[in-house]
């Protein structure tokens, strides 16, 4: 009788050394007729190896643009302390989901992700519901966190201007102006370079590995803003500034270091442009959480021990005291543009990225005629390498208007980080939790199985989820005022309420799921049927 690997067998499986593509034919057909077999048909190129998907899933993550460019809740949250164990408890519990999400890709590598896994592991009462409501989920998530990663990096060129103008104060039309300006360029090169593209997320890894390296160097020698002590770095905690009790403002401070991770599934929805995917996404899917963590702790820890006065890093103006946090530390306003200039590029890498994986989503959720004139933007373009060109433009236009929104009330506009991490945790947290559910009947012989710590793994994934959507609910400072006030879960629940609607005019009358083959259907609702937590 055959049993699920123990988790050696994938830690196993992690190591293996990765497969040789000098046959890329062959493995193709292999793929395409895997993705036949789960219902859809070869439109993409498939053109990625580990090496590109790991480098785009670590550019997506951007690990020093996440962490500096928020830092400010950070410092609000307690200060060195929640900055280094906040990042790496998040590292820890972030893993569990990267596994938990490693798992279900390898048996279902789609570019439908999350709502396609929900269909093959929901009831035949409920999937159809939960599918939908789950790619709602997953769509308003990757248009929100690209605009979070674009807007969050027209911010970041405003604190850049800052070290040389500190007069200067950015009105909200010039940063939206400077935010149309990083749009474009991002929109851009997923239309007209999507060949380079893995060219591109390659020399991204190394411009942030070099960057890393650089900053580490020249904080450590310089430190012109003074030397702390192991202790204050590692140890030093104010709650004062949050005005929440300690416990709980610890947690607000780890804000940064969940944002960063938030969007680590978003490859699964390159998974048709990947060879061989079942074995290639979940290596990098789990590979990029260790990668990420150790690139965030040399990243911390220099900064950690020459931080400047708090009080001033707060009082930045632009919200972003990133450049007024490395001048100060540089000692010159040269030396500080310098290592500003390293993280606003890893910002722009990023933003590519995941643009691009965005684009992805889009274009297979209309392709499950899922979004209004799906037919238009379920299209290919033959003539600008295999891009899904209407989906893209989609996706850029709906952050454009949505970034409107900061012309009236940044506050309301701030809401988008916050309901970014939620939809996303939220569209992976439902297949993890329905696998669990299941007793995890379906996982049995997922190319990438975690054996009897499956159930461990899966449901600390999915109370870490729940506990970040709490958290992204409140506000960083009490008490609240209306800058202060955190609108992500009015805005998260606005989009709920869109999408329902939708589905009562639209959806249930023409949305019936992803198309899966009969047998694979009946194999699935087989499995369900024998799980005593399914009707």
């Amino acid at each position: 009788m055959h049993h699920p690997c123990p988790i050696s067998d994938a830690v196993t499986f992690l190591c293996a050394t990765t497969m040789s593509l000098k046959d890329p034919v062959d493995v193709d057909a292999v793929a395409r007729v895997g993705l036949e077999k789960l219902g859809y048909k070869q439109e993409m190129t498939r053109s990625r190896g580990l090496v590109h998907i790991l480098f785009m899933t670590l550019a997506i993550m951007a690990v020093p643009y996440g962490l500096a460019a928020p830092i400010a809740t950070s410092l609000v949250g307690g200060g060195p302390a929640v900055m280094i164990w906040g990042w790496i408890l998040v590292s820890i519990l972030t893993q569990t989901l990267a596994l938990s999400l490693a798992e279900i890709c390898s048996k279902y590598p789609t570019s439908a992700g999350a709502y396609y896994w929900c269909y093959r592991l929901g009831s035949p009462h409920t999937r159809v519901l939960a599918s939908w409501i789950n790619g709602w989920l997953t769509v308003v998530g990757v248009w929100t966190i690209a605009l979070s990663v674009t807007f969050g990096t027209a911010q970041l060129i405003v604190a850049g201007a800052g070290i040389y103008h500190p007069e200067w104060t950015a009105t909200a039309w010039q940063t939206y102006m400077i935010f149309l300006g990083v749009t474009a360029v991002a929109c851009l090169f997923c239309l007209f370079f999507n060949k380079h593209l893995p060219a591109i997320d390659i020399i991204c890894a190394c411009w942030t590995g070099l960057g890393i390296i650089v900053i580490l160097i020249c904080v450590s020698v310089k430190a012109a803003a003074g030397r702390h002590s192991i202790s204050f770095a590692l140890g030093h905690f104010d709650a004062s500034y949050s005005g929440w009790t300690p416990g709980w403002s610890f947690f607000i401070g780890t804000l940064p270091p969940a944002y960063t991770y938030s969007a680590i599934g978003m490859i699964t929805n390159m998974a048709e442009e990947v060879h061989n995917p079942s074995e290639i996404l979940p290596k990098a899917i789990t590979w990029s959480i260790p990668i990420g963590t150790l690139s965030g702790i040399v990243f911390l820890l220099p900064i950690l021990f020459t931080l400047p006065d708090i009080d001033t890093l707060l009082q930045v103006s632009s919200g972003q005291p990133i450049g007024v946090m490395f001048t100060l530390i540089m000692g010159s306003k040269a030396g500080g543009f310098g290592l500003w200039f390293i993280v606003f590029g890893i910002g722009m890498f990023c933003a590519i990225s995941i643009s691009c994986a965005a684009s992805r989503a889009t274009w297979a959720f209309a392709r499950d005629k899922a979004i209004p004139f799906h037919q238009l933007f379920s299209k290919i373009s033959p003539y600008l390498d295999d891009v899904p060109v209407n989906a893209l433009l989609l996706s850029t236009v709906i952050q454009i208007l949505l970034g409107l929104i900061y012309l009236g009330s940044t506050a309301a506009f701030n809401a988008f980080v916050g309901v970014a991490v939620m939809c996303l945790g939220a569209s992976y947290a439902m297949p993890v939790a329905m696998s669990l559910m299941n007793a995890r009947r379906d996982m049995h012989d997922a190319p990438f199985n975690l054996g009897r710590f499956g159930t461990a793994i899966n449901a600390v994934a999915v109370l870490w989820i729940m506990f970040a959507m709490v958290l992204f609910s409140m506000p960083a400072v009490i008490p609240v005022t209306r800058v202060s006030m955190n609108y992500a879960s009015v805005v998260f629940v606005g989009f709920g309420v869109i999408s329902a609607v939708w589905y009562l005019i639209n959806g249930q009358f023409h949305y019936t799921g992803p198309p899966i083959p009969e047998e694979s259907a009946a194999s699935s609702e087989s499995n369900r049927s024998t799980s005593p937590l399914q009707g």
